[in-house]
């Protein structure tokens, strides 16, 4: 049902890698430009290369749709008038593009009438594919290797779970949350899609972000290759993130797991949230 429109993600995803790379290879220039939520974040010409080509792409291949990147001016009016909207990261990770460190990804999804059905995210450097369908799976390949069907653990053990963390924007309070959970390590990896990968192919059993500042473009092709693995994303709270409004700020955070222990994992953390300040917000409609 959704073979045309993963097959071009897919190919936009490494077209845009490709591109990307090649500024990889060069003196990278980092400017910081100001975010929808007013804070300050890197932006290279990398990242305006990468939206162009797929801007570009997926307008010629699906006209009637609407097209949101984190680089391209928003049209929340008519983004939300529209029952298919396309939502993309050109370089989810900017700070591991410019540090060289290799984790970034170039990330696409769809949603249709706000349910996201369709997840690219590609990490150029690893040459690594991660993507998925809904009701079709999800799966992980290497450039020019067989694709692997992608499947969480089913761990519900806290003392057996790796959690993954960010490793540019590792918050202190994830060690309080590692503490009192009682969890087996932490494994530190720049980019959303990349640690929301992890817990799909069960390297991980757990991600949980506790800022406010992801927006849709991090969350939406993750979100549907985790769960088409087996695993429910969410905020902080257990709710669904709902992608057809007009704020894409995800206020409520992330928490990406594995499907048998995300309620578990909710109910432990809401006394933590309470300690941290943290509660529910609720975003503009």
């Amino acid at each position: 049902m959704l073979e045309r429109e993963l097959e071009t993600a897919i190919r936009l995803a490494r077209e845009a890698g490709h591109k990307v790379l090649e500024y990889y290879a060069l003196e990278i220039v980092a400017e910081e430009k100001l975010g929808i939520d007013n804070f300050s974040e890197p932006v290279t010409a990398a990242d305006r290369a990468s939206s162009r080509i797929i801007v570009d792409g997926l307008t010629t291949a699906f006209p009637d749709d609407f097209v949101l990147s984190e680089e391209e001016l928003d049209a929340p009016a008519e983004r939300t008038d529209s029952s298919r909207v396309w939502i993309t990261d050109p370089i989810d990770g900017t700070w591991g593009f410019i540090k060289k460190d290799g984790d970034f990804a170039i990330q696409i999804g769809l949603a249709i009438d706000g349910e996201p059905v369709v997840g690219v995210v590609y990490l150029p450097v690893h040459r690594r594919l991660y993507y998925g369908s809904k009701s079709s799976g999800s799966f992980v390949a290497e450039d020019g290797g067989e694709p692997v069907r992608l499947k969480t653990s089913d761990n519900i053990d806290f003392a057996q779970m790796n959690l993954a963390v960010s490793r540019n924007h590792r918050s202190p309070k994830i060690s309080r949350i590692i503490t009192d959970f009682g969890l087996k390590s932490e494994i530190q990896r720049g980019s959303v899609g990349l640690k929301v990968g992890l817990v799909a192919e069960a390297v991980c059993d757990l991600y949980i972000h506790l800022s406010p500042r992801t927006k849709f473009w991090d969350t939406c092709g993750p979100q549907v290759i985790l769960e088409e693995a087996g695993g429910i994303l969410t905020d902080l709270f257990g709710e669904r993130i709902r992608y057809g409004i007009a704020d894409v700020q995800n206020y409520g955070g992330i928490v990406a797991a594995n499907g048998a222990a995300h309620a578990k994992i909710i109910q432990r953390l809401r006394p933590l949230l309470n300690d941290f300040g943290r509660y529910k917000v609720k975003s503009n409609s």
